[in-house]
């Protein structure tokens, strides 16, 4: 009876392990992520406007009809991204992913307290490289060092209502996500 016991507790601690492994590497074996799935539609360092979802197809899984999205594919292997996004009517997000999609930055309407929300993207290595201007403050100019060297900037701007839909789109096609050489 012991014997029986012992191989059913080993037979569940094994499957709990295996379990686990798989769990944890399905991230990193999944060939249709966010960024892959992105890569025919965005252009490196431009904004692309994404679709609206529909119930029968998403170009990314939990998008939110009642949003207008659009997505910078970033590299920063040529310098530091300037981003320059207006703010719509309602509310705008701007989200920084990794290229395994581990968000890490974020930053709405609200906390940028202005008309756009404007900042640099860099890597720690390009951000130590700037020189320190006593004329600009860390208010005037909002520095964001990314993890890796390429990744996905998602914005994000409300329609309160389905008319104000073309509000929000019209505000993210205005965004820019562009290239500026490190001096």
């Amino acid at each position: 009876m012991i014997r029986w016991l012992l191989w059913t507790l080993g037979g569940i601690l094994l499957g709990g392990i295996v379990h686990l492994a798989t769990v944890l590497a399905m991230p990193r074996a999944a060939t249709q992520d966010a960024y892959s799935r992105l890569v025919a539609i965005a252009p490196v360092n431009a904004v692309a406007a994404l679709p609206a979802p529909t119930a029968q197809a998403s170009i990314m899984p939990f998008m939110d009809p009642a949003f207008a999205a659009a997505v910078c594919r970033y590299d920063l292997s040529d310098g530091i991204i300037k981003l320059n996004v207006p703010v719509s009517e309602a509310y705008t997000s701007v989200t920084f992913y990794t290229r395994e999609s581990v968000a890490y930055y974020a930053i709405n309407d609200r906390a940028a307290g202005r008309r756009a929300i404007e900042l640099d993207l860099m890597t720690p290595q390009q951000h130590a490289q700037i020189p320190e201007d006593e004329d600009v403050t860390a208010a005037d100019r909002l520095i964001i060092d990314s993890p890796s060297k390429t990744g996905l900037i998602v914005l994000r701007a409300l329609a309160q209502e389905p008319g104000f839909m073309p509000t929000a789109r019209a505000a993210l096609a205005a965004a820019q996500c562009h290239i500026a050489p490190v001096q």
